[in-house]
């Protein structure tokens, strides 16, 4: 092998320690310290030994060569030996070290030869390894490539069959399907009905295959044979089951036989004997009804046939059924709609409870099954319904409905009785359409059209005798009661609100027992207790605008009737008698309606014509205008001035009572002023119309006063005189009435308050007149009584309420 050339050695040994043999840390630390012992070693040991030796072995050579010196020449001769020795023995370590350096020059010349030499082995070796590698690569690469190729091969062999499968499948479910052996009820049929939907739908998909066309006609072949032994098997199982209960239900149906629950449990108990068998085979339909519409057609034949022999079993019983209910109840409404509703409920759950057995979801043939058995119900009902003509009947029918059976039975069924629920509410609705007709009649006929008889108008008899009654100690009751338990809250004295509200927490703290209604509603004027009472009975059963029109109807005319009455009673009796009848049957109004949460107020919309006619009039005077042709045509301007106007109103009848008992309450107060102080009022209103005289004219107001004779100071004493004994008189017996006729204290005083003030307010202006333009002797003539004398005769007690209190 070539020697390298020493630059390349060299170069190589430069980059020993940086690129082809890097040192660590550590070991250049080694390294460093190898070379610091290396530059102090000694000599060899074999040279050291030797140069001791050489010594000692000289030492007597030189002796005894210096004996053999015989002459000069001898002595140069052994000095030029000796120097020779000497020079040879001094160099000769040297010598040694310079042999041994080129044994290891030679050394490591051999070494670097070998490493080259196995350098270019290892390149050689290197070259073959990347052809060897090449090699197998490409050996690889092409092995690979076989494999995919086996593998694509493979998957498309896979495939081929694959989905020869799905056309080879055909003849084998063909054979199983015509088995002989073959039940619909087994795990079989339906993997074989999965089976053939599947080649169905892959080869729907794939339409481009060969002979894809006459496979999938033999498929839809087999799969119409598989559904058709289906829907026969369905089919002769329920008509069988139908069979063997039409015989019980003619036993049932005759004459001497009433229906009763036990046949409608055997028709049930026969059919849920036959429904697992069927539902497995429904259930499978029901999953694939989207994937064909053979499914889809057979579960609807299935659903007829169901439908059709349920209804065959069942019309004629529930027809029956309902007729002999009729018949039962011919008298009792409330019997008869109860019995049949709840019949009917119960069958509508058992036959959705039954479609159940048969079939996981519901459909629309189930709800017209129901549907046609919950009219049976409703077409028997409503002629009965319809014609009766008593309100109490009407309103409870319509709480039964609403509450026994809507609330009851309906709702916590939820979707068991959505049919039902929608056949009950239309049933609810012509009653409740009744219902308003007969309540409209009766607003009409009971209480716009009622006329009093002298015992509605016998006001305060009337209220004596219960009076009467309450003190002996027999059946007592308040006339003030109300249906309904309400109470107001107490406001300002003076407002007819706090007089109602008053009115109500009196005698709702006298009341300690329940009375009884009929005496209760007794002592109300008649349109009063037919108003509350029409209320009571609308209120829950119809819907909250239907009840507020007609609230409002009703709250309006008997306002009407009480006004009316009133103003019989005033002819008869008084002012006094009329006003309070009047203010006591409106606090009884206003107490009670304030149970209704409802507004008693509608809208009222028309049409005003005024302008249409004030139009046309214009028209017919402006006739020459009517075809001109300029902007005061006469046509025009009525077309656009003649236009109706739409006018709207709000009836508020809660706000008609609160205005009546306002204008009542003014009414018996200014009465019973002037009637008690007539003879004062009347002679202060001459002092008034002498002073204004005396203004105009500018005369001295006393000396005019003196020179009047009514007003002398004697006459003046007889009027007050007069006035005294009427108020010792008659304030006992408008305290009585008061007591008749409202039954509570506190509503007394606040309706007797004002009274009080005007008869205060009549005597102070007395007085000031009296200390104004009279001397004091005339005034002690004249005696006017003081504020405090006043309140003391206005204080006094109400007279007895009947005889047997006097005597008490």
């Amino acid at each position: 092998m070539e020697k390298l050339p020493a630059k390349s050695v060299r170069e190589k040994l430069s980059q020993w320690e940086s690129k082809l043999a890097p040192l660590s840390d550590s070991q250049k630390v080694v390294v460093m310290e190898l070379s610091a012992v290396a530059s102090q070693r000694p000599l060899p040991e074999g040279l050291s030994s030797r140069h001791e030796k050489l010594q000692s072995v000289n030492a007597p050579n030189i002796d005894s060569r210096m004996l053999n010196i015989k002459n000069t020449q001898d002595l140069f001769a052994w000095f030029d030996e000796m120097d020779s020795e000497m020079l040879t023995d001094q160099d000769g370590v040297y010598n040694d070290y310079s042999s041994h350096l080129k044994l290891y020059c030679k050394q490591c010349e051999q070494m670097l030869n070998q490493l080259c030499t196995a350098l270019d082995a290892l390149e050689d070796m290197t070259d073959k390894h990347q052809f060897v590698s090449l090699k197998t690569q490409s050996l690889h690469d092409a092995c690979e490539k076989l494999v995919e190729e086996q593998n694509e091969l493979t998957h498309i062999a896979e495939g081929i069959s694959n989905r020869l499968a799905y056309f080879s499948e055909l003849e084998h479910l063909g054979q199983k399907l015509n088995s002989s052996s073959m039940s619909l009820s087994t795990e079989t049929f339906p993997v074989l009905l999965a089976r053939l939907d599947e080649c169905i739908a892959f080869i729907e998909c794939h339409p481009h295959y060969k002979e894809s066309p006459v496979y999938l006609a033999r498929y839809r072949q087999q799969l119409s044979r598989a559904l058709a032994s289906v829907k026969q098997q369905v089919t002769q199982t329920l008509k069988s089951t139908t069979f063997s209960v039409l015989p019980q239900q003619q036993q049932a149906q005759s004459p001497t036989r009433v229906v009763s629950e036990n046949t409608y449990s055997q028709y049930y108990g026969k059919f849920r004997s036959c429904a697992p068998k069927i539902k497995a085979l429904m259930k499978e339909i029901e999953k694939r009804i989207e994937k064909s519409p053979e499914y889809s057609t057979l579960l609807h034949d299935c659903l007829q046939c169901y439908m059709s022999q349920r209804s065959t079993l069942l019309s004629p019983s529930i027809t029956s059924s309902l007729i002999q209910f009729t018949k039962q109840h011919s008298t009792d409404y409330c019997s008869l709609v109860r019995s049949c509703c709840n019949f009917l409920s119960r069958v509508c759950i058992d036959e959705y409870q039954l479609y159940t057995h048969f079939f996981s979801e519901t459909s629309n043939e189930l709800n017209s099954l129901i549907e046609g058995l919950c009219y049976q119900m409703y077409d028997i009902l409503r002629p009965v319904v319809i014609h009766v003509n008593h309100m109490e009947i009407l309103t409870d029918l319509c709480t039964i409905l609403k509450v026994e059976i809507i609330d009851e039975i309906v709702e916590p069924k939820g979707d068991q009785l959505s049919v039902f629920s929608v056949v009950i509410k239309t049933l609810l609705g012509d009653i409740q359409q009744r219902l308003v007709f007969r309540a409209q009649r009766f607003i009409a006929t009971d209480i716009r059209g009622y006329k009093p008889s002298p015992g509605d108008l016998a006001y305060p008899d009337k209220l004596v005798v219960a009076a009467e009654a309450q003190a002996s100690g027999t059946d007592t009751f308040s006339d003030t009661d109300s249906v309904f338990d309400t109470s107001g809250n107490e406001s300002e004295p003076t407002t007819p609100s706090s007089i109602s509200s008053s009115y109500s927490l009196g005698h709702v703290r006298r009341r300690g027992k329940d009375r009884g209604t009929k005496e209760l509603h007794a002592m109300w004027y008649p349109t009063v207790r037919r108003t509350l009472m029409c209320f009571s009975k609308l209120y829950r059963c119809l819907e909250r605008p239907v009840f507020e029109g007609l609230a409002q109807e009703a709250l309006s005319e008997c306002v009407v009737s009480l006004q009316n009455a009133a103003d019989l009673i005033k002819a008869k009796k008084g002012q006094i008698d009329a006003s309070l009848f009047l203010i006591k049957h409106l606090l009884i109004l206003r107490e009670q309606i304030a149970a209704f949460n409802v507004n008693f107020s509608i809208k009222e919309v028309y049409l005003d014509f005024t302008k249409t006619r004030t139009a046309a009039y214009n028209l017919l005077k402006k006739r020459s205008r009517i075809f001109s042709l300029n902007s005061n045509n006469a046509f025009l301007e009525f077309i656009f001035e003649g236009f109706p106007e739409l006018i709207e109103t709000q009836l508020d009848s809660k706000k008609e009572v609160d205005l009546h008992l306002k204008k009542a309450c003014e009414l018996f107060i200014s009465h019973v002023s002037n009637t008690l102080t007539h003879p004062l009022k009347t002679l202060i209103h001459k002092f008034d119309v002498v002073l204004e005289l005396c203004q105009k004219e500018g005369h001295d107001p006393a000396k005019m006063i003196q020179s009047q004779p009514f007003a002398n100071a004697k006459n003046v004493h007889v009027v007050l005189s007069e006035t005294n004994k009427l108020l010792k008189s008659e304030v006992p017996q408008v305290k009585r009435r008061l007591a008749l006729y409202l039954s509570n204290e506190e509503t007394e005083h606040i309706l007797f308050r004002p009274i009080r003030a005007n008869l205060l307010n009549d005597y102070v202006n007395m007085e000031n007149l009296s200390q104004k333009y009279y001397s004091v002797e005339d005034q002690q003539i004249i005696s006017c009584l003081t504020q405090q004398e006043v309140m003391l005769l206005l204080s006094a007690p109400a007279a007895p309420l009947f005889k047997t209190q006097v005597q008490e």
